[in-house]
């Protein structure tokens, strides 16, 4: 594995039992996440973006899941490691920010207890070095009050408060490879600067590589430095953030960029992409995947195994259909908004 490789995941494949047969929510997904990267996942929901984030992390049931392929932490393979093993790395080698606060937080606890735990596990500190650094988070994460929200259990606290906890705990013991799943869900655009700052700060500081998952955009823009667009458990293009939105090649990434709201649409509708991600017994094995919700494209346009290829040095895209694809009606739908 090169040296600036922090996490590399290679052909990983999560399956889940149903009904006594297993189907891949993550089929085949081949990635790397450098030091001091921050590596943007998008898609929509059921894409595979928070299956892929709990296989890096263990944390799927064994009794109904399966994991096949690799993910090496720099240089080690944990994808079959003991738990006993992969509890001393979350937390702290491994950090993960949980899109649910209210199922990532115990109810029974009090938030100080909940966060200090994690510093009681992973460091050295003593009862009372733990307690100032558990207020020295609350403050970075922007919790008002925060030796009262130390006594305070969750269900007291709002929706964005409980967020700002779970990224307290995440970021406890400087982890090395932090997964952020919906960081600033719930919280108004104040604090999601505060904490996009709080993770740049993580990747500057400490060299941290970072997966991003997320549905903004616009937060992909300002923080990723490469972006991965899943589709249906697969990775359907990869490329440098810049790159990615000046140039987009994939159906579903230019369906995606499209139905994103800017400025410059206010007169135009926006624009909707057919049909829904297909369940996972549902989900079309063998060909493009996004085949059925571009129906006006051509059969022959699509591959019958459609692979990664590298269209210019970095970018990669599956499927051949990005050649001819186009959106229906888009010239009139120009000169009915007045482009030239």
């Amino acid at each position: 594995m090169e040296e600036n490789k922090l996490l590399r995941i290679e052909n990983l494949k999560t399956s889940f039992r149903i009904n006594d047969q297993y189907y891949a929510a993550v089929d085949d997904v081949t990635l790397d996440v450098r030091k001091n990267e921050v590596l943007g996942i998008v898609g929509e929901s059921g894409s595979g973006k928070s299956a892929l984030a709990f296989s890096i992390m263990g944390l799927h049931p064994k009794l109904n899941s399966k994991i096949e392929g690799h993910i090496y932490y720099k240089g080690d393979d944990i994808a079959g490691a003991s738990e006993r093993k992969m509890q001393k790395l979350r937390g702290g080698d491994l950090g993960m920010i949980f899109q649910d606060p209210m199922s990532a937080l115990n109810p029974l606890h009090r938030v100080g207890d909940q966060i200090s735990e994690t510093l009681y596990l992973h460091t050295s500190l003593n009862q009372h070095e733990r307690k100032k650094k558990v207020i020295d988070l609350l403050n970075q994460v922007g919790i008002p009050r925060p030796e009262t929200v130390y006594s305070q259990y969750p269900h007291e606290l709002s929706g964005g408060m409980r967020q700002r906890i779970v990224i307290a705990i995440a970021i406890a013991c400087d982890p090395t490879f932090l997964i952020a799943d919906e960081p600033t869900t719930a919280l108004d655009v104040t604090i999601q600067a505060q904490i996009l700052d709080l993770i740049r700060k993580l990747k500057n500081e400490l060299d941290s590589g970072i997966i991003l998952i997320t549905h903004d955009l616009g937060v992909v823009a300002e923080m990723a430095d490469r972006v991965a667009v899943m589709y249906a458990g697969q990775v359907v293009e990869i490329a440098p953030v810049k790159e990615l939105f000046k140039n987009p090649k994939h159906p579903y990434t230019r369906s995606l960029l499209r139905s994103n709201p800017t400025m410059s649409q206010e007169k135009s509708k926006l624009h909707v992409i057919q049909g829904v991600v297909p369940s996972l017994v549902n989900l079309p094995r063998e060909g493009c995947r996004f085949k059925s919700r571009i129906p006006w494209i051509d059969e022959s346009a699509h591959e019958a195994q459609p692979k990664l290829h590298e269209v210019v040095p970095g970018h990669y895209v599956r499927c051949t259909c990005y050649q001819t694809f186009d959106f229906p009606g888009k010239k009139e739908e120009e000169i009915a908004n007045g482009i030239s």
